[in-house]
């Protein structure tokens, strides 16, 4: 039987990322995959990298992983995190990121991406003109797709779990985040999302027998204190909120 384990946006939070691996390998899933948004955070990014390698893990970049690599002088010294996490990693993650995906097609059935098919800093799914989250009208969704026919479509990047049937039979599916269940962002317009509770969050599908495929979404329990205790070691308060409660 296919069962995959879908994640997405781990940023950092190897505490939520062991303790979403064990649930989902207890759960008998054959594959793991990995959205994208992988070690940018104020968390532990070299042990979420250390940790990864020790998996069989289906893996593709987003953008904050391109922010990384990217970075100029001028953006390091202007944000103490990504200095952080440059300094924690080390060349190693920088030469492996760099050489992820930008999506990927797990089968002739699903298609994966981070963001849309062509962009990793547009949402798929939300509009978020009023401040938060709300899921797009069908037609736009299906704008956004371009040329892709996959019956299933995986994306993340919005931290908001999801799964949006369309018009055209596709269903679009969403696993929420690993590690990080709130964020404020200002574009392309102030917003916040927002969970509401701690658990990280990720998805299985699985192949029934008549060949159509189950989602089901999974919140774990995993040790938010330490998150929250390297968060505020970094001076991000605003992230040790995010991680304790879910809210902005």
């Amino acid at each position: 039987m296919e069962k995959y384990a879908v994640l997405s946006d781990i940023h950092s939070n190897v505490f939520a990322l062991e303790a979403v691996v064990e649930d989902a390998l207890s759960k008998g899933v054959t594959r793991l995959v990995n959205l994208g948004d992988i070690l940018y955070g104020p968390i532990a990014p070299r042990a979420t990298f250390d940790y990864l390698q020790q998996q069989e893990m289906l893996t593709m970049s987003g953008n904050q992983d391109r922010q990384i690599y990217q970075s100029s002088a001028a953006e390091v010294a202007a944000n103490p995190t990504l200095q952080f996490i440059l300094d924690d990693l080390g060349q190693a993650p920088l030469d492996w990121m760099q050489q992820l995906p930008f999506d990927t097609r797990i089968s002739d059935e699903i298609y994966a991406c981070h963001g849309t098919p062509d962009d990793d800093l547009v949402y798929l799914l939300e509009e978020v003109s009023s401040g938060h989250p709300q899921v797009k009208a069908d037609a736009e969704i299906v704008v956004h797709l371009k040329n892709i026919r996959s019956p299933i479509i995986l994306c993340g990047h919005t931290h908001i779990p999801r799964c949006v049937r369309l018009s055209t039979g596709q269903t679009v599916i969403n696993p929420g985040s690993v590690g990080l269940q709130a964020y404020a962002d200002e574009l392309p317009l102030p917003h916040a999302m927002q969970n509401h509770t701690p658990q990280a969050s990720y998805a299985v599908l699985t192949r029934q027998d008549n060949h159509h495929w189950e989602t089901a979404f999974h919140r774990v329990e995993y040790d938010v204190q330490a998150a929250v205790q390297a968060a505020t070691a970094n001076g991000r308060e605003d992230w040790a909120q995010y991680l304790m409660t879910g809210r902005c």
